[in-house]
């Protein structure tokens, strides 16, 4: 498990379709990740206002309804909180690595649960050495 000092890695997964958003919520948890998400950019970073100091991971699709996508959420959570990790998804999109913020970087969906377990704990461990 990958913990701080007092609780585990807090992973902000943000999808907007419902079985996808929960089964990659069930994954982390089940990894030893504490988990927060939101349907949508928008009410997101509604939330990171709340929570910021929290979050580790931000794990977020790239197209979903709304005023902002999970590429510009991604540039505004590195905007704002930069020590936060981030980690993007789509099914739709391809990006680069070297696309995103803050050597963000991109799973294509459909993910394996190995892979975004993987993918998420790669982040945190680059993270701590930064």
């Amino acid at each position: 498990m990958f913990e701080t000092e007092t609780a585990p890695s807090l992973i902000f997964v943000v999808e907007d379709h419902e079985m996808l958003r929960m089964e990659a919520v069930d994954l982390l948890q089940d990894a030893g990740f504490q988990t927060l998400d939101a349907a949508n950019a928008d009410l997101a970073l509604a939330m990171m206002r709340l929570r910021w100091q929290d979050v580790r991971v931000l794990f977020t699709d790239v197209q979903m309804p709304g005023r902002i996508d999970g590429i510009e959420l991604a540039e505004e959570v590195h905007r704002c909180w930069p020590d936060i990790l981030l980690l993007v998804t789509s099914g739709e999109v391809r990006l680069r690595d070297e696309d995103l913020p803050d050597d963000g970087r991109f799973v294509p969906k459909p993910y394996r649960a190995s892979t975004l377990i993987s993918q998420v704990r790669q982040l945190i461990e680059r993270g701590h050495g930064q």
